[in-house]
């Protein structure tokens, strides 16, 4: 049953919870390895389709949700979703108000180093470039003097860092994907950095009048389902036994299917 939660994630951040939903678990096979009946607190981004977004009718859906929704049914937990940002939902997290987050998060030795506390990877992922669809620029040579956009404390974000200063840009960041696209396309920058699977599928899907950039991506980084203390390793060993689970019995596949083709 749907229903809506409110909850203070901290004093210097105001938020606005658009949607959550307790998600109740099926009745665990003889399968099944693990079995909780412990309902956990997730938080997720916003806006970052097809891993998590809204859909016409006001659902949370996406690659991330159906994972997430598949490995609780397999390992018979319940849990309430928690929509509300990429930062507020690493807030959420290390204030103690969110058990976990799935986000289409990179696993990096640099956020093991702060804290992060990572499941195995769930999806490989690289990040790459995307201008207006009127735009003549065809690579990272061309971007000297102009303007990139990224996600705040991202992966993109590091990738832009790292190559600033060879081709010469300039640096613009955003707190949400959303806010970042329409920058782009509203020339107040000249291209973005993303997750080369949100861009792609918003380009095909026509949700961005935007067109990728061939060639401009990193190398690839696994996503992971994260927690931020150490009390909650039992929602990690869940989330990895459900993983491999789902794997096995075509579950995964039959996901990344759907929305990815």
């Amino acid at each position: 049953m749907k229903k809506i939660i409110d909850l203070a994630l901290c004093a210097a951040i105001c938020l606005s919870l658009v949607s959550c939903g307790t998600k109740t678990a099926e009745t665990p096979t003889a399968d099944t390895a693990n079995d909780s009946s412990k309902n956990y607190v997730i938080a997720t981004d916003k806006g970052f389709s097809p891993f998590e977004f809204q859909d016409a009718d006001g659902n949370i859906v996406g690659i991330d949700m159906e994972i997430l929704d598949a490995i609780a049914k397999d390992q018979g937990f319940t849990y309430d979703l928690q929509y509300i940002g990429w930062d507020a939902a690493i807030a959420a997290c290390q204030a103690g108000q969110a058990d976990g987050m799935i986000a289409g998060a990179s696993i990096t030795e640099d956020r093991k180093s702060t804290g992060w506390i990572f499941s195995d990877g769930y999806f490989d992922a690289t990040q790459g470039m995307a201008v207006a669809a009127d735009s003549d620029i065809t690579g990272f040579a061309d971007m000297k003097g102009k303007k990139m956009a990224v996600k705040n404390g991202t992966m993109s974000n590091e990738y832009a860092e790292s190559i600033k200063n060879e081709y010469g840009f300039k640096i613009v960041t955003f707190s949400t994907s959303p806010d970042m696209y329409q920058a782009v396309m509203g020339g107040q920058v000249d291209a973005c950095l993303d997750d080369t699977p949100i861009l792609k599928y918003n380009i095909k899907s026509g949700e961005l009048a935007l067109k990728f950039v061939e060639g401009t991506e990193n190398e690839p980084t696994r996503y992971g389902f994260a927690i931020f203390d150490k009390s909650n390793q039992e929602l990690i060993d869940l989330f990895n036994e459900g993983l491999k689970n789902i794997r096995e019995n075509g579950k995964y596949d039959e996901i990344i299917a759907e929305y990815l083709g």
